[in-house]
């Protein structure tokens, strides 16, 4: 029992188990935050407590990173608490005024001024305070005490959310460590490629798009990653520029004919320090990283680059490769991250 116990513990704090399982810890998160929803409002019978479901699907349902949840919790509040504001007011004037065209109108015109904001920063929060103000409101005819008891629920919904963004969180930075380690293994196999000379297109328009994707899928990490970790967007954005660049030179390198042979000692180096970044990344040892040997530095100016571009194209490949790993140990030794979460 103890055994089976300890498995089940290693499998729930793995980080790499997390990563590759994240879509199933994320799904069982959720149907979990639903049950604590329903029998918390159920059981102390609170009015309207769908509305609190409904408000967990809405923060969480869409997000698997814990910097995600906290961000789209908050904006929610914020969200909830100026719609519930505004409906409360509608509600007041209606039962003043008694003129249902008025109420309409102006619910049509603070839909629409949220509207005009939900397309820019801060979109989100007028969006919520837009779909707030109609569900605390309706069309002017809500009974005061519906209005409020919704408005609670909402808020309801947002903690029970956020609390469960604790449990087992999907950081975006292991994400961000196990893609940016997928990407590394990924260029590695595409440079052997070029260099053994396989030059099938079809083959290579294929390995470059998945590259692509991979940093598109980095660069969405990067508001989240910071959030958790700490590390600056700055930070975060000159790996990604390096990964660009990186990607940019392969597929130069296999557009084009190696009218120079480079030395194969340099050719192995490069791709060692691929695969060593990877595993670095993937064991969150910087260590192995610092302990690597240094890439010769390159020089423009060097004669035996001549006018060959394809030894011009790997002088910079490695000299944008040597950044790459200067900045992860930089960043290694300032905040131990990508290597752990604070």
């Amino acid at each position: 029992m103890f055994e089976a116990l300890r498995k089940t513990t290693s499998a729930l704090f793995d980080p790499d188990r997390r990563f590759r399982q994240a879509r199933i810890f994320h799904a069982t998160r959720v149907a979990l935050a639903l049950l604590v929803s329903i029998a918390l409002t159920t059981g102390i019978n609170i009015p309207h407590g769908e509305w609190a479901t409904i408000t967990v699907l809405v923060v969480i349902g869409g997000l698997q990173h814990h910097g995600n949840i906290r961000r789209r919790a908050a904006e929610r509040g914020a969200g909830t608490a100026i719609g519930a504001l505004i409906g409360l007011f509608l509600i007041v004037q209606e039962s003043y005024f008694g003129i249902p065209m008025l109420t309409w109108g102006l619910l049509a015109l603070i839909c629409g001024y949220c509207a005009y904001h939900a397309v820019g920063k801060g979109g989100y929060i007028a969006l919520l305070a837009a779909i707030t103000v109609v569900i605390t409101a309706g069309h002017g005819n809500q009974d005061v005490y519906d209005a409020l008891w919704r408005t609670v629920d909402v808020l309801i919904g947002t903690v029970i959310a956020l609390v469960f963004s604790f449990a087992l969180p999907a950081y975006a930075s292991y994400s961000w460590r196990f893609k940016l380690a997928s990407l590394l293994r990924a260029c590695a196999a595409v440079h052997a490629k070029i260099e053994r000379g396989e030059r099938d297109e079809k083959q290579r328009q294929q390995d470059m798009m998945k590259l692509s994707a991979t940093l598109v899928q980095l660069r969405s990490l990067i508001p989240s990653v910071s959030k958790e970790t700490g590390v600056t967007s700055a930070d975060l954005e000159e790996v990604q520029h390096s990964a660009r660049v990186c990607i940019s030179a392969l597929e130069m390198l296999a557009a084009i004919d190696p009218d120079a042979v480079g030395d194969d000692g340099d050719e192995r180096c490069i791709r060692d320090l691929l695969l060593e970044m990877a595993s670095a990344l993937e064991a969150a040892d910087e260590t192995m990283v610092h302990q690597h040997a240094s890439l010769p530095a390159p020089h423009p100016d060097d004669p035996s680059i001549g006018h060959s571009s394809h030894a011009f194209l790997t002088l910079q490949l490695t000299a944008e490769l040597s950044h790459l790993r200067d900045h992860l140990s930089q960043m290694a030794a300032q905040t131990k991250f990508p290597y752990s979460v604070r």
